[in-house]
């Protein structure tokens, strides 16, 4: 699919979309080329800045969410992210508080935020979350609905929110979720290990074996 033909397959989907309801087109080319056929995003999602973003293959975004690539935004392959979703490379607010009428229009507002933001392969993005720019989430990791993720999240980890209006923290580790389903479907453990690598499928495989 060239350029041009993304540039107008997207439109013309959502165009379809207002009689059909919101739906999932197949296929994404980044800027530098790359194209990735398995990568599936909303009609309803929306993207900005396209040169600064860069998806992997197999990644999913679904209905009505916010990508932003204007500083930097890589979502590595396998990500999956739900609905509602808010992923952020810059931030006004600050500077529209501190410099009110003066901000419009300004070419360097004082307090603006941009930062590059990195979701690692085979992370899960939960409904109704907040991804801050420069936030850096680590593989496969868990951001359970309604969180607000800023700064660094460690690989597998769990995170979510305790209370709203809270940061997410770290409520867990994905590879202990996943350990039964790898210790049930040896075949599978080659496909897991490519992606999350062979320490990390030992672990997994260990803590199934304490678990049963």
């Amino acid at each position: 699919m060239t350029v041009l033909r993304q540039s107008l397959i997207r439109p013309l989907a959502r165009l379809l979309s207002v009689f059909t309801g919101p739906r999932i087109v197949y296929g994404w080319r980044n800027a530098n080329g790359v194209y990735c056929p398995a990568t599936r995003i909303s009609t309803h999602t929306s993207i900005d800045g396209h040169a600064g973003l860069v998806l992997g293959d197999h990644v999913f975004i679904g209905h009505f969410n916010r990508i932003d690539g204007s500083n930097g935004l890589v979502i590595d392959e396998g990500c999956q992210v739900t609905n509602y979703v808010s992923i952020l490379s810059h931030s006004s607010h600050r500077s529209v508080r501190v410099m009110g009428r003066q901000y419009l229009g300004h070419h360097d507002p004082v307090g603006y935020v941009r930062r590059a933001t990195h979701i690692g392969a085979y992370s899960f993005i939960g409904p109704h979350c907040v991804i801050a720019p420069g936030a850096r989430i680590g593989k496969g990791v868990i951001v359970q609905g309604y969180s607000f993720v800023s700064g660094e999240v460690p690989d597998f980890a769990l995170v979510g929110t305790r209370q709203p209006g809270q940061p997410a923290v770290v409520m867990g580790d994905t590879r202990d979720m996943d350990a039964t389903l790898l210790a049930q479907h040896p075949e599978l453990h080659e496909v897991y290990a490519a992606w999350a690598g062979q320490d990390n499928l030992r672990r997994a495989l260990a803590h199934g074996g304490r678990a049963s």
